[in-house]
This record gives C-alpha cells, structure tokens and sequence, in this order.
C-alpha cells in the first residue's frame, strides 16, 4: 500500500433498518390479527354460551370470519385512502405555490431549518440546494411530513388487514373444531387469551416497545370481550 493511499471507510455494523418502515403494514396487520381473534373469538364463546351445538357455533365462526375480513379490508381502505387524497391534495397546493412564488417557498424552507437549529446562512443555502434538486419533495418532506416511508397505502393497508383478520380468526376456529362436545368455551378462552399475548408480544416487539406489556393489554382486553359475550349469550340461553 502506498502512502498517498487510504483505507477503504470501514462498514456499518448496524445496517439502518429502522422500525418507522413498518408503520403503514404493521398497524393493519396487528389491527387486523388482533380484531380477528377477538371479535370471532367473542361470537364462538357468546353463541356456545346460549346453548347452541358445534355445528352452529363453527358456522357462526366461519360467516364472522369473512364478513369481518371484508369489512376490515374496506375499513382500511377508504379510512387510508382518505389519508392518501389528503396527501396528493396538500402536494397538490404546494406544487401550486411552488410554481407561482418560489422564492418565498424558498425562504419558508430556510425557515423550517432555521427552527431546527441552522444558522440563516446555512439554512439557506440547505434550502438552495434542496430546492435545486427536487423542491416539491423537499417541502413534502419538511413542511408537510410526507415521505416515501409513511405515505399511506390503501390497498396494503387493505390485504394486510384482511389476511391478519383471517389468521387471527382461526384461532378461535381451530378452537371450536378441537373442542369436546359441549366444551367450547373452556377450550376456547384459553386459547384466545394465549394467542393474544402471543401477538400482543410479537406486534410490541416490532414496533420496538416493551414486549410483556403489550401481551398483557392485548390480553386484557380480549378477556373483556369475550366475558361480556358470554354474559350475552347466558341471557338468550337458546337451545338449538
């Protein structure tokens, strides 16, 4: 090696793999999973509790299952697409305003980097240059908060909460079809309580938040639920 060379630049150790890219799919889906086992849970356990037989408890869990998937999925996609037509609306103002004053839009960027800390001199010159090189993304990003990483996503948003929906039901289902005649309820609540910590710790533990106090308000809440279903279903006391 000679002496006017240099050492390549050593490498990350710590790839940036940074938990904020998950936020568009990850709500969906822990949504989607969570409602799935609750709310199919909280059927099977309120129908069982009425007296029903397994054959109406499964079918009551299977026509909850893909009626609440297919509400989920429209749920999450006219509520993020309402979120995406605000965006391109806001884009659309700035690109206006770009267009007919951009110095002044020049100057409001400075400002934002002022207020972060920047001196004048080195705000605007930040400002120039990202101007320069894509100013509409440039105010997206800084003035607005709309980046690439966080756009909503409505059709995403969509499958993802159908198919956790889907997944988080079978629970409940695979309960049922395992359960002893007449023994829904003890085998599914316990089974609903364990998946629910299960994806409670597993959505904390994406998101990067504390792990056993996700499983416990998952949990909590899904005991609710499923106790006032069952108080329910004790009032009809229907035999079928």
């Amino acid at each position: 090696m000679t002496a006017s060379s240099s050492p390549p630049p050593p490498r990350s150790r710590n790839p940036q793999a940074h938990r904020s890219e998950r936020v568009g799919w990850l709500r969906a889906a822990v949504l989607g999973a969570n409602d799935g086992i609750v709310s199919i849970a909280g059927l099977v356990v309120g129908v069982a509790a009425s007296g029903a037989d397994s054959a109406a408890i499964l079918t009551s869990g299977i026509a909850g299952t893909v009626a609440g998937a297919m509400s989920m999925a429209a749920g999450e996609y006219v509520s993020v697409q309402s979120q995406a037509d605000t965006e391109r609306a806001d884009i659309a103002v700035e690109q206006r305003e770009l267009d007919d004053d951009p110095q002044s839009e020049l100057q409001e960027l400075a400002r934002i980097y002022e207020q972060r800390g920047l001196t004048p001199e080195l705000a605007r010159e930040v400002a120039r240059q990202l101007s320069d090189h894509d100013a509409l993304a440039s105010h997206a990003r800084d003035e607005l908060g709309i980046t690439d990483t966080l756009r909503a996503r409505p059709v995403q948003a969509a499958l993802t909460a159908a198919a956790a929906f889907v997944g988080g039901a079978a629970l409940p289902i695979a309960a049922v079809l395992l359960a002893p005649a007449g023994q829904t309820e003890t085998v599914a609540i316990p089974a609903t309580l364990i998946g629910l910590s299960i994806s409670g710790a597993l959505a904390a533990w994406t998101g990067g938040a504390p792990v056993l106090r996700g499983a416990l308000r998952v949990a909590f809440w899904g005991a609710l639920a499923m106790a006032a279903a069952t108080v329910v279903g004790r009032l009809f006391d229907v035999q079928v």
